[in-house]
């Protein structure tokens, strides 16, 4: 199987260039050579053909071949925001949600997050968690990578929250009594659909109330009480079996 890799440029047909750095690192790990099939993504839809034309020391080069109308992107955007967990946790969590097709994810500050980012050190963990989503959509087949939006304060981003919504459904995870997922869609449709999630502990009953107040409907996934990675994923595969019916 080629190796495929994400390129953020545009890419085009006959297009020679230069590799990123981390692109580069993983052709010289396979210890690809001149000549060597690979496929490239842009982001842009589909999948390009190319092939290596030089080696370097520290640097490849590539030749762009055809283009191949591949889509293996849901036909709708969900999209998660979520109180941070654990560095290690939220690594995990991007990849999955990646892989399950995730479309843009808000890391959030609230009121019990166990991990506390501000300034330079939580713009380094985003530029980490991004790559983290590319490696994801280079092994999982997608053709989109998903945006890994800025850490931001819950209050601060339910009040940037446009009114009317420009989705389908706004959902906030409920550890209380509430609809389940399935009736909280019926007869609702769109492209764009969001999940507002808490950290370990869950959301504080004023987080909640003031996602509610912003237009969020409180939905359940279930009887079982899921960890603040779980619940994110869940709720994107019951959305994309829901959906997809």
């Amino acid at each position: 199987m080629s190796l495929r890799l994400y390129v953020e440029s545009p890419l085009s047909a006959e297009l020679e260039f230069t590799l990123p750095e981390d692109a580069a690192r993983h052709v010289q790990v396979r210890r690809l050579q001149p000549g060597d099939d690979l496929r490239l993504f842009d982001g842009a839809g589909g999948e390009w053909q190319a092939q290596v034309t030089r080696m370097g020391k520290r640097d490849v080069d590539v030749r762009i071949g055809v283009h191949e109308a591949v889509d293996r992107e849901l036909p709708f955007d969900l999209e998660i925001a979520l109180g941070m967990p654990t560095n290690e946790r939220m690594d995990a969590l991007i990849e999955k949600a990646t892989e399950l097709g995730v479309a843009t994810i808000q890391p959030l500050q609230t009121e019990r997050s166990v991990l506390r980012l501000d300034g330079e050190r939580a713009a380094k963990r985003v530029a980490h968690w991004q790559a983290v989503a590319v490696g994801a959509s280079e092994q999982s087949g997608r053709t989109r990578v998903p945006v890994v939006a800025p850490v931001r304060n819950l209050g601060t981003w339910l009040a940037a929250q446009p009114d009317p919504a420009p989705h389908a459904g706004r959902f906030v995870m409920s550890t209380g009594s509430a609809p389940p997922l399935s009736r909280a869609i019926a007869g609702l449709s769109g492209g764009r659909w969001l999940a507002l999630s808490g950290p370990e502990g869950g959301l504080t009953a004023d987080e909640e109330a003031a996602a509610v107040a912003r237009g969020f409907a409180r939905v359940s996934l279930g009887g079982l009480i899921l960890r603040a990675d779980t619940a994110p994923l869940a709720w994107l595969a019951q959305m994309a079996v829901l959906l997809t019916r």
